[in-house]
């Protein structure tokens, strides 16, 4: 009897031992699996450029550039604003490309009506990963001077931005479509005003081959003309890369 419950003992001793091993193999396994696939992402992710351009597996964090409320979007307005225009305005939110070939965040202020395009334009500019630097409302401080939006600021620090109740550049008079909310500026750096000797923001060239750079046979370009946007870069008397505008009449 002593012989039996001994061998049963054993037996039972075995089976546990093998269970172990078993679990123990397992475990490794999904350890491993876990590890190799925690090196794969790393090294997608660093592999991206932050020059812009295509990035084939965009991380899943959307970085925030811009989380406004509507109070501090229109905060520091131009006193001379008709409440009229003002009411027009919408801020909404747009997700884009940018430079370091990760999925941001931000804010533009746009008349209303405009809002559709703006989305199917963002949209295209996404599908294509057109790097976008940041779309900010130009009443953000670091666009302020003396305590108003400043659109010189906002070109150079590359910003992407619509509505600013100002004039024309070069004209003290003639109100920009910008101040209807029925402009936009996109990339600034890449995409200059050129007129003569004059070049905004200061310093930046216009160069097709640069990412970032609108063209006339552009996606993003296309896609404004094919809602009946304007765009700057046929203009004849100037050349504005950077600007769209939509006629009142629309």
């Amino acid at each position: 009897m002593k012989d039996l419950i001994d061998f049963e003992y054993v037996t039972n001793s075995k089976k546990q031992v093998v269970h172990e091993r078993i679990t123990a193999i397992i475990t490794f396994n999904r350890l491993l699996f876990f590890l190799i696939s925690a090196v794969v992402s790393v090294l997608l992710i660093g592999g991206s450029s932050c020059a812009g351009g295509k990035n084939p597996v965009p991380p899943e964090v959307t970085i925030v550039d811009s989380e406004m409320t509507e109070k501090e979007a229109f905060d520091g307005l131009n006193p001379g604003c008709p409440e009229e225009i003002r009411k027009r305005q919408k801020l909404i939110t747009v997700t884009y490309y940018s430079f370091d070939g990760r999925i941001h965040q931000g804010q533009l202020v746009i008349d209303g009506a405009l809002e559709k395009d703006i989305e199917t334009v963002f949209e295209t500019a996404l599908q294509e990963h057109f790097p976008i630097c940041s779309v900010i409302p130009i009443s953000d401080m670091q666009f302020r001077k003396d305590g108003c939006w400043d659109d010189d600021l906002s070109m150079e620090a590359d910003n992407t931005s619509a509505f600013n109740y100002r004039y024309v550049t070069g004209s003290g008079s003639r109100l920009s479509k910008h101040a209807y909310g029925r402009a936009i500026d996109i990339n600034p750096s890449q995409n200059p005003y050129i007129k003569g000797d004059t070049v905004l923001p200061e310093g930046a060239k216009y160069d097709p081959d640069v990412d970032g750079t609108l063209t006339a046979d552009h996606p993003v370009v296309l896609a404004f003309l094919q809602l009946g946007w304007e765009w700057g870069g046929n203009w004849t008397s100037c050349r504005d890369y950077q600007h769209f505008e939509k006629p009142l009449n629309e």
